[in-house]
């Protein structure tokens, strides 16, 4: 009998470590992380950069054609910012009303695709 748990608790733990490294969901350049329908976003939002990765569900995306666009909300004012492919990112360089609070809307169109949109919140 404690063997028969013994190996059930065995294969249960490992289903479920295969599976927490499967699903390799989160930031990984110290940005907002959101998933959505369509693809994965992870926005790095700062007073001089913008920078957008996108996965298709933790895989990497051609981003050759890409076009992008993140639009951010401070109270009432509003700023779209046009992102252009660099490197495997979209990113525009300038300078952005950026702080805790800040709202926003990232926007990416891939070659041969509809847009895909996610909302994120500076924290």
């Amino acid at each position: 009998m404690f063997k028969t748990i013994t190996i059930a608790a065995a294969i249960a733990l490992s289903g479920a470590s295969a599976y927490a490294q499967k699903d390799d969901h989160g930031p990984k350049h110290g940005g907002i992380f959101v998933e959505t329908k369509a693809l994965d976003f992870e926005v790095v939002a700062k007073p001089d950069l913008i920078q957008v990765y996108v996965a298709d569900h933790g895989k990497a995306v051609k981003l050759d054609g890409a076009k992008g666009k993140v639009t951010l909300l401070n109270g009432t004012e509003k700023t779209e910012v046009d992102l252009t492919p660099a490197g495997d990112k979209l990113e525009a360089k300038g300078a952005f009303k950026v702080a805790k609070g800040t709202k926003g809307i990232a926007s990416v169109t891939l070659a041969g695709k509809s847009a895909a949109s996610a909302r994120f919140e500076v924290k």
